[in-house]
């Protein structure tokens, strides 16, 4: 993760339209911004425009500001389809598509909606939700490929200088990573330091210290050439190693070599840990990178490619940072150091804009934070309908620490607790003891609530170093992974299950297994857990013997043969995000797909409604614990469909109570019929809007 400042050419200005009326953001030509909903906005930074705590002022004093001058026009240029979630499929021409390898441009024909001089430049992309809301900041842009440089031969009398500029860079670069590691928050998971300190000492390794040093004056090359070379060595004997680990390595190499090269060209001109506050614009972001960017303050990030239900866009959501994914072109056509706003809600990152737009969105913000505010009240209240249904709310984690956000939501029980990073960005696994810590911190810390952990899920989004085979097939998320890299790693699972069972000696701990499409790897799994529960027992180990044991159906060959997994476990719950992605053969990573990718297609009507009838039959608790069910335009589905216990991102929670008050059962239930037999999914959408409104 490199921050730079890249050299280009600035971007093209575009002509100012005369006699034009007052400016007016708008999403297309006609509609203004949605006051109606209300937006969750972060807390406020000072110096970036945001707004105050609640009830205090908005600052905007620190923001430039261009006075246009007469007759000068500024717009909102969102396209047809701003603001658009998946499932709401423009038209095919106007559907943009994932950006191949060195085209570099991001303008559809003409370029029209891209404009500079006294116009507001709008880039469009996917917000991640419309609940996290606004964020106004200056750019920091991450580089996330390799820096190449040009040969560059130096004169004798030059070496020894070059000698000492290479030095100080590698300097300078452990003493970038030694202050973000010193900002980073001692509760940070142990994955994320290890990740850092594993940076540091390869700074300190001689291969990399000192092997450029003799290049350089056996060669007579310069540092950045130097340096270049040294990697390719390097990358050379990572790729010959037969230890899959150590192969995995060349991602460490890359960041460490980048974080020195950016230095040497130039490209650091900001502070790369000065974070806080600002916008973070890169291609891609990996969960570790986002989870770090958490910690270091960053307002918001906007992305090139990726769609709201790649696991990065829903950590952020998790995490409560403001994002726009999708947003091609967004680290050509945007500047480090300008001050644009990111409006989640409807998927645009505005930048060059005048006083009236920042006012706009700073009074935005401070809507959505008075919002914010007054769902608080909410915090201890039942969610009930208006005829008196009883729904269970629970929420989703990624990390221990999550726990705060999760009582400040008012949440019942934790319905996902995903254990994935335990094992990412670290060189060795995670023992029984790191793992029963994870899982007490969270039980403890709930204090006898439910708590229900989900088994290894490694693969697809989510890689693992020590075995790279999970991700390394053609299609990772129908590869190795979760149930399938548990049963064939038995001792992994065993060390989970294990904490898992010690874990449950202290709270009301439920396991659960994800991923499953056959009987017998339920049976199987069963089995392994049943024995490890004997083995504690055995050797006077507190653990519940009787703890509940669940699994996550997420798949359309589990959810068809749902009452088979009814009779073998104690509960289920269901994974919508990759129910729907495996239902609807689409990638929910990919951007260019992503109006493909639809909660309400009948299909995934019919494979949840045919889950909870089984579950209904053999009298078995069924939760949902997918993005959808915190959605608060599926909201009324989910509960037409019958159920009842709803596991969401903290985030969303308070949102969803409050939606789920205004609403009756009885009339949502007496729509289930219809929903499930209409074959149009735009009908059904029809239908979905209309029983929001009810």
């Amino acid at each position: 993760m490199t921050v730079s400042t890249p050299s280009r050419a600035r971007r093209p200005r575009a002509v100012s339209a005369a006699s034009t009326p007052p400016f007016k953001p708008t999403t297309t030509a006609d509609e203004d911004l949605p006051d109606h909903h209300p937006q969750q906005a972060r807390p406020a930074r000072t110096g970036c425009g945001e707004a105050g705590e609640h009830g205090q002022p908005v600052r905007c004093g620190s923001l430039p500001r261009e006075r246009r001058d007469p007759g000068e026009r500024e717009e909102y240029y969102g396209r047809d389809d701003a603001g658009r979630q998946p499932g709401h499929a423009a038209h095919p021409d106007h559907r943009r598509h994932r950006r191949g390898a060195g085209t570099g441009s991001a303008l559809p024909a003409g370029g029209s909606w891209l404009r500079r001089n006294g116009v507001t430049l709008v880039l469009q992309g996917i917000g991640v939700d419309a609940g996290i809301g606004t964020a106004i900041g200056r750019v920091v842009m991450l580089a996330r490929g390799n820096i190449q440089v040009e040969p560059r031969m130096l004169d004798h009398g030059d070496v020894e200088q070059e000698v000492k500029r290479f030095l100080h860079a590698v300097e300078e670069a452990a003493a970038q990573l030694r202050k973000i590691r010193q900002q980073i928050p001692k509760e940070t998971p142990a994955d994320i330091l290890e990740f850092i300190d594993t940076h540091l000492l390869m700074l300190e390794d001689k291969a990399i210290s000192e092997a450029p040093v003799q290049l350089i004056r056996e060669e007579g090359c310069s540092a950045e050439w130097a340096l270049q070379l040294r990697r390719n060595q390097m990358i050379k004997v990572f790729e010959e190693m037969e230890d899959a680990y150590l192969r995995t390595r060349r991602d460490d190499l890359d960041h460490v070599v980048n974080r020195i090269m950016g230095i040497l060209v130039g490209e650091r001109k900001q502070d790369p840990w000065d974070i806080e506050g600002h916008i973070i614009v890169s291609e891609d972001l990996t969960p570790a990178d986002t989870i770090m960017l958490h910690h270091q303050g960053a307002a918001g990030l906007v992305t090139e490619f990726g769609s709201p239900m790649s696991h990065t866009a829903i950590l952020a959501r998790s995490l409560g940072i403001p994002a726009v994914v999708g947003a091609h072109g967004a680290t050509t056509l945007l500047e480090p150091g300008e001050t644009v706003v990111l409006d989640a809600g409807n998927g645009a990152v505005l930048c060059e804009c005048d006083a009236s737009t920042l006012d706009f969105f700073c009074h935005q913000i401070q809507r959505e934070q008075a919002h914010r505010h007054s769902l608080q009240a909410l915090r201890h209240a039942p969610a009930i309908t208006r005829d008196g249904e009883q729904i269970t709310l629970w929420a989703n984690i990624e990390l221990p620490e999550d726990i705060a956000t999760v009582r400040e939501s008012g949440a019942l029980g934790i319905g996902l607790y995903r254990t994935e990073f335990l094992y990412m960005n670290r060189e060795r696994l995670p023992d029984e003891e790191e793992h029963l810590e994870a899982y007490l911190k969270v039980v403890r810390g709930l204090e006898g609530l439910p708590v229900t952990i989900r088994t290894l899920d490694l693969g697809a989004d989510k890689p693992c170093a020590h075995h790279p085979e999970s991700t390394a097939c053609i299609n990772p998320a129908l590869g190795l992974r979760a149930i399938r890299l548990c049963l064939k790693e038995t001792a992994i699972f065993r060390t989970q299950i294990r904490a898992i069972l010690r874990a449950s000696a202290e709270g009301d701990v439920r396991l659960m297994l994800p991923l499953l499409t056959n009987v017998w790897e339920a049976q199987h799994a069963r089995a392994i857990i049943d024995d490890e529960i004997h083995n504690l027992q055995g050797a006077g180990v507190p653990i519940d013997p009787d703890i509940p044991i669940g699994a996550m159906l997420e798949t359309p060959a589990a959810a068809i043969t749902a009452e088979h997994f009814a009779r073998l476990f104690d509960f289920l719950s269901i994974g919508t995000n990759d129910l729907i992605q495996y239902t609807l053969a689409v990638d929910r990573s990919d951007d260019s797909v992503a109006h493909l990718y639809d909660p309400v297609h009948p299909a995934v009507l019919q494979l949840i409604d045919h889950i909870v009838q089984a579950c209904r039959e053999q009298e078995k608790p069924v939760s949902i614990c997918g993005e959808m069910a915190g959605d608060p335009r599926y909201l009324p589905v989910v509960l037409a469909l019958g159920l009842k216990t709803l596991s969401m991102q903290p985030s969303a929670l308070l949102e969803a109570k409050q939606r789920i008050r205004g609403l009756y059962w009885w009339k949502l239930r007496r729509h289930s019929a219809r929903l499930l037999q209409d074959d149009d999914p735009m009908q059904i959408q029809r239908q979905v809007a209309q029983l929001g409104e009810e």
